[in-house]
């Protein structure tokens, strides 16, 4: 089962592949406007169909300015053929492409071999919202843009982040990234929340709450 959102302007295109999906046990969500998609996090989807022709933004457009925050497949539908636009399509970060008239067959297909090759590959991203954490670098970025952080620092963002809304006192901390035994005692960690939250305030973010009398969760 995988998560999928289907973004085209016509609504009786997206019924059909709402329930042709949905009948292979994926959950499937469905927008008839780039203005909607743009209100909500695309970092939730395994999968992204993505028209072409449409009337707000147009789905190359789309593509290419979501590309670069989105780690899913995303294939495009649409009706326009010509070689030219094909080659568009993949050059701007497309994986995939569907021709309008389509059979159920060849949608589901298509959509199946790509979550199936999804499943098979280890991601060593993380995305969420404007963040990308590169797992086997230890590295984050924010649109981008390397943000400097110690290896500590690091650490302590992608535990939180993998734990997204979950909150943890300071010693739970500890013991999850630091280990049992290790050095560091509470002190550290705060002090170590306090020059992450000066490095994200550079960038216009705060992700990091204090829970009062708890501890700390990735908002």
């Amino acid at each position: 089962m995988a998560r999928i959102l289907a973004v085209d302007d016509d609504m009786e295109i997206l019924k059909v592949i709402k329930k042709a999906l949905e009948n292979d046990h994926h959950v499937v969500d469905v927008i008839n406007s780039t203005l909607e998609v743009r209100k909500i996090s695309l970092s939730i989807y395994d999968l992204i169909l993505l028209d072409v022709m449409m009337p707000e933004t147009d789905g190359f457009t789309f593509c290419k300015e979501i590309r670069t925050n989105v780690d899913c497949p995303i294939i495009f539908i649409t009706a326009k053929t010509m070689d030219t636009d094909v080659i568009t399509g993949f050059t701007i970060g497309a994986d995939d492409y569907i021709k309008k008239p389509f059979s159920l067959f060849e949608l589901r297909a298509r959509v199946n071999a790509h979550i199936r090759r999804e499943k098979r590959e280890y991601h060593t991203r993380i995305l969420i919202d404007q963040f990308m954490f590169d797992v086997s670098e230890k590295i984050l970025y924010f649109n981008n843009d390397h943000i400097k952080l110690t290896k500590s620092e690091y650490e302590i963002c992608e535990f939180l982040v993998k734990n997204k809304g979950q909150v943890f006192s300071l010693e739970h901390i500890i013991e999850k990234v630091f280990g049992y035994d290790s050095e560091s005692d509470t002190s550290a960690i705060r002090e170590h929340i306090k020059n992450i939250r000066a490095k994200l305030k550079l960038c216009g973010e705060n992700p990091i709450e204090t829970v009062w009398g708890i501890g700390y969760k990735w908002n």
